[in-house]
């Protein structure tokens, strides 16, 4: 792969005011940018994972700052080049200036402003990181919950890598024995019965299948569930968000259709980032009040049509209506469906869980706080999380969709094994294509095209 190897600089902290701001540099041939932008003393240089407190000076010999400069050698760095970071004080203005200072000093080593992700691509290109490990990197950066940063910090060391190298070694020696089988056709032996292909292969599914129940779960710490609060007017949605989210941010009245849009909170159960949506009730476009009323509604389905999990809340108090069952109907069939009866304060319910007709219902008090416990229990599983005490891989949809991949073309391959040594070729392309797909993961096996999406999306500086 071509990839521009100019040198490049960029703010590598984030934006706005800070007691310390990093101006970083990475490439070849930084002396000239060090000896004009560092104030050091005649003959001195920068050694090498060193701090040197030093004056940052601009071309006319007036100070811009004072702070620290340190010089990492490569490959011994973090993008595997030489790479000079400046770290001075962190007021905005300062910190462009000296950016600015440094692409100046730079200009005759076609030093550039770095495009986001630039510092990371160049670790990956060389062989600092791995794709996994480089989209750590960002996820780490992007955690929002305790849970993730800890599950993006595995990934980062390698965690992750090492259970899909694992699997691809797996996968590349039983390989190895296809391979050297279709080459000696003239030896008469039953393949698949005397290396016990079918052992191995066997092996690697059932190995394959925890890495993927792993990277699912992380998957989840990393981008949580949309979960849509759908259902008529005051039927107590609005204060279900409230008490979820612990704090008053939704307008809670006895007056029906008080909430006209979307209001989204996230809040966390077990470390796990849940993005609460609560939307405008439900009734008849007839019934609306205006056309305010009536673009929230038409809000309201969109979003449903857009959630990870729907909590249809119903009034408790006086039981179903024509009204519940026609939202109900509407409701989609690819989305789990949890039935909220709220007000059991005025029903005389207790507050409890049940299956009714395939579908799960529960029994709550938002103004008594009955039936909270339950109503997170319930929010988990329907996520999908399992707590399993284990490291977790903070994986991507990518990822998850390579391991998916991976899974089919094992069970195509445990198929074709059903037809002995018949079908060797046809069973030896199917563990290529998982191959193919694990290092997808890693990037063993990447496209241009996949790298600049994957880079673009971190912030400059990194």
């Amino acid at each position: 792969m071509n990839h521009d190897t100019s040198p490049i600089a960029a703010i590598a902290t984030a934006t706005g005011r800070g007691g310390i701001g990093v101006v970083r540099v990475s490439g070849r041939q930084l002396g000239a940018v060090i000896d004009a932008v560092c104030k050091l003393p005649a003959g001195a240089v920068l050694q090498p994972r060193h701090a040197t407190f030093t004056s940052f000076m601009n071309a006319d010999g007036s100070i811009i700052d004072q702070g620290l400069a340190i010089f990492f050698k490569g490959p011994h760095s973090y993008t595997g080049e030489d790479v000079l970071e400046l770290q001075g004080h962190g007021g905005p203005v300062v910190l462009q200036m000296l950016l600015a200072r440094c692409l100046e000093a730079g200009a005759d080593i076609d030093l550039r402003l770095a495009q986001p992700g630039e510092f990371t691509q160049r670790a990956f290109l060389n062989d600092k990181l791995d794709l996994a490990q480089a989209e750590a990197v960002a996820d780490l950066i992007d955690a929002s919950t305790e849970a993730a940063a800890k599950s993006a910090s595995q990934s980062l060391s390698g965690v992750f890598s090492r259970a899909i190298h694992a699997l691809v070694e797996q996968v590349i020696r039983l390989r190895m024995l296809v391979e050297a089988t279709l080459d000696f056709p003239e030896e008469e032996i039953d393949f698949l019965e005397s290396s016990d292909a079918r052992g191995q292969l066997a092996a690697i599914r059932a190995e394959l299948d925890d890495v993927f129940r792993h990277a699912a779960q992380g998957a989840l710490l990393r981008d949580g569930l949309n979960i849509v609060l759908a259902g008529q007017p005051n039927v107590g949605k609005s204060s279900l968000l409230n008490l979820l989210a612990g704090a008053d941010v939704a307008i809670v009245t006895a007056i029906a259709g008080t909430t006209r849009d979307k209001v989204t909170e996230t809040i966390q159960i077990e470390g796990i980032p849940l993005n609460i949506i609560d939307t405008a009730g439900i009734r008849h476009p007839d019934e609306a009040t205006d056309e305010v009323e009536r673009i929230g509604i038409e809000r309201t389905w969109h979003a449903v049509q857009q959630a990870d999990v729907i909590l249809h809340l119903l009034d408790a108090s006086h039981g179903p209506t024509q009204e519940d069952d026609a939202i109900a109907a509407r409701l989609p069939s690819n989305v789990p469906v949890l039935q909220v009866w709220n007000k059991i304060d005025l029903s005389g319910h207790r507050e409890g869980i049940e299956q009714r007709d395939g579908v799960t219902q529960l029994y709550i008090s938002a103004t008594d706080r009955l039936g909270l416990d339950l109503l997170r229990a319930e929010l988990l599983r329907l996520a999908g999380w399992q707590q399993t005490g284990e490291s977790l891989y903070l994986a991507r949809e990518r990822h998850l969709i390579a391991l998916k991949a991976a899974r089919l073309h094992l069970c195509s391959a445990a198929q074709l094994a059903d037809q002995a040594d018949r079908a060797l070729d046809l069973f030896a392309e199917e563990l290529r294509l998982t191959q193919e797909r694990l290092n997808s993961i890693t990037g063993e096996f990447s496209s241009d095209d996949l790298l600049g999406v994957i880079f673009s999306r971190f912030c400059i500086g990194k």
